[in-house]
């Protein structure tokens, strides 16, 4: 008796139905798997038995305001925010939301706050912000305290919503893979010191080093080019005490096997590297790259739930979330020559 309605069939209709809240909702239509089964089937039954169309969601979500999610991202071609920025793209689109994105030359405070005013003057229903840089942090912070807003790779120490690859962990996984085919250290060719991922990565290193008690090699810093990986590697392969390097990403890594080639360091047999993000084209690489894989879709999930139970509740609860990427082993590691 009670579940028919006179007007299309709202969230909020399937929500009191099943008995469960607008985020639990959320969560069942994008399939995100912290969901109980019988919780999941009952969210099922209260969209079949009222006709919800999941395509409304986002009108009911955003009551007042356009189908708009905004999205500010930084103009680059790097492979891991232009992989975030996709793989939201898609993770939007299911949800029923579009995605308006406003692309900026750097994550200053001036290009961001312009960016946010941008997307409040289009009414979208709450922002997105891929800013793995340091310079975005303080534009953030001064974003007001009612706009719905989901930081992605930002300042670990922000309290506000923040999604992110757990960069400490696929640093550790990528070392600790070096260390266990027995080097006795891990040289590591960084990415640029004011992007949390790289700092992230480094952190990551480290640990894994101090927790093998092994000694730390000086870090090379670079920026996250092939060609900065090329000249690490041009000094790296003067030195036979380095037998193992971890690479911050896959760009650095295929400059470093192209020195370790020009000077005859043969890779794996005299040096093993490890990248990270697993770039389409580190399978072909020569030898093929062992790497660190982010769940770029993971993230994008976990963003667009943070964001609605923002524009649905009004907050949230766990407001910090990293997820696990995973190590691809490949043919670029093997144990060490051991030097006579």
């Amino acid at each position: 008796m009670g579940s028919k309605v006179t007007r299309d069939p709202a969230m909020t209709d399937v929500a009191r139905l099943a008995g469960v809240s607008h985020q639990t909702v959320s969560r069942v239509l994008n399939g995100h798997p912290n969901v109980r089964e019988q919780t999941r089937l009952r969210v099922r039954a209260a969209i079949a038995q009222l006709g919800y169309r999941p395509n409304k969601a986002a009108r009911a979500l955003v009551t007042g305001k356009s189908q708009l999610i905004g999205v500010i991202a930084q103009n680059s071609s790097l492979f891991g925010p232009s992989s975030l920025l996709g793989a939201f793209e898609s993770a939007a689109a299911e949800a029923g939301f579009s995605v308006s994105l406003r692309r900026v030359k750097v994550l200053d405070r001036e290009s961001i706050s312009a960016a946010v005013e941008h997307h409040r003057d289009a009414r979208v229903a709450g922002i997105v912000a891929i800013a793995p840089t340091a310079s975005a942090n303080e534009a953030l912070a001064e974003v007001p305290a009612g706009v719905p807003l989901v930081t992605v790779d930002g300042d670990p120490e922000r309290e506000s919503p923040l999604v992110t690859v757990d960069q400490f962990r696929g640093a550790y996984l990528a070392t600790r893979h070096l260390l266990d085919a027995g080097h006795e250290t891990v040289w590591h060719v960084s990415g640029p010191s004011d992007w949390y991922d790289s700092a992230g990565r480094v952190r990551g290193w480290r640990r894994a080093l101090d927790d093998a008690g092994v000694e730390e090699p000086p870090l090379v810093a670079a920026d996250w080019s092939a060609e900065s990986g090329y000249k690490a590697g041009q000094m790296l392969a003067r030195m036979p005490e380095c037998t193992a390097i971890f690479a911050a990403n896959d760009h650095l890594a295929l400059g470093i096997l192209r020195a370790m080639y020009e000077r005859n360091r043969r890779v794996p047999d005299e040096v093993s590297v490890v990248g990270f993000d697993d770039v389409p084209e580190a399978a072909y690489f020569i030898p093929p790259l062992t790497t660190v894989r982010p769940d770029f879709d993971g993230v994008a999930r976990e963003t667009l739930n943070l964001l609605l139970a923002q524009v649905t509740d009004g907050e949230v609860g766990e407001t910090h979330r990293t997820i696990a990427p995973m190590l691809v082993e490949r043919a670029s590691v093997t144990p060490p020559v051991r030097r006579r």
